[in-house]
C-alpha cells in the first residue's frame, strides 16, 4: 500500500486566510497536534499548537505567521513503511500527502493508520499469537510456516524484532488457530525456544495437559 491509499478528507487542512482562533478550534475538534496549511494547491508546512501559544491576537490570520515544519510530509507513491517511519520519528498525528509537483492531495491521519496496521497484522482475526526467540542465522519464516502449516494452520501474520548488541531476534506469528499445542510442540521439537503465547484456546481435551507435561520432561 502506498501513502496515496491512506488519505483521508476528514480532516481541512489550514487555509492562510484562516485565524489563530479557527485554528485551534479546529485542533481540538479533531484532536490533533498539527495541521497542515496550504495556499490554493501548494502545501506550506505544518503548524502546531506550540506555534499559535505566543499570539495575543486570536483574530491574526495564519498568512502573517511563520509556518515551521515546511518538509514534513510524504510524496503520494511512498510505501506505508515510510509513512510509519515519519510518524514515529517526528511524533505526528498527520502527515500530509504531497503529488510530485508539490500540490497537496490530503493528509493521513494517526487513526486511519492505526485501523490499517490492525488489518496488515491480523489482529481481529481469531487465532493465537506465539512468540518465538531465535538467533539471527535461524530467521526462516518458510520453515516457521511448514511447522504451522503441518498443523492445518495458517500464519496471518509475522513480524521480527531485533535487540541492540545481539545476535538473537523475537519473531511473532500470529496463527489462524486458537489451540496451538501441537504447534508449541513441533517448535520446541525443532529447538525454538518459544517465549510467549497468547489467545491460547481452552480445549475439552487433555491437549494443553499434555503439553505441560511435555515442558516438564523437556526441563528434566
Amino acid at each position: 500500500m502506498v501513502a496515496a491509499e491512506l488519505i483521508s478528507d476528514i480532516i481541512p487542512p489550514v487555509k492562510l486566510t484562516d485565524t489563530v482562533e479557527k485554528v485551534f478550534l479546529l485542533l481540538a475538534e479533531f484532536k490533533v497536534n498539527e495541521l497542515p496549511v496550504v495556499d490554493e494547491d501548494q502545501f506550506l508546512g505544518l503548524i502546531s499548537e506550540d506555534d499559535l501559544v505566543e499570539v495575543t491576537d486570536e483574530e491574526e490570520t495564519i498568512s502573517n505567521l511563520s509556518i515551521l515544519k515546511t518538509q514534513t510530509f510524504v510524496r503520494e507513491n511512498q510505501h506505508v513503511y515510510d509513512v510509519i517511519r515519519l510518524f514515529h520519528a517526528q511524533h505526528l498525528t498527520v502527515v500530509p500527502v504531497l503529488d510530485m509537483k508539490n500540490n497537496y492531495l490530503g493528509l493521513i491521519y494517526i487513526n486511519t493508520l492505526t485501523d490499517y496496521f490492525a488489518q496488515l497484522t491480523s489482529v481481529t482475526e481469531p487465532g493465537a499469537i506465539i512468540v518465538l526467540e531465535i538467533g539471527n542465522r535461524d530467521n526462516s519464516l518458510a520453515q516457521m510456516a511448514q511447522i504451522v502449516e503441518s498443523d492445518k494452520a495458517q500464519v496471518l501474520s509475522s513480524y521480527v524484532r531485533s535487540f541492540p548488541d545481539s545476535t538473537r531476534l523475537e519473531v511473532t506469528l500470529k496463527i489462524n488457530k486458537k489451540d496451538v499445542s501441537n504447534i508449541l510442540a513441533s517448535f520446541i521439537r525443532y529447538d525454538y525456544l518459544v517465549n510467549a503465547v497468547y489467545n491460547q484456546a481452552q480445549v475439552e481435551d487433555d491437549s494443553m495437559n499434555r503439553y505441560d507435561l511435555l515442558m516438564n520432561y523437556i526441563n528434566l
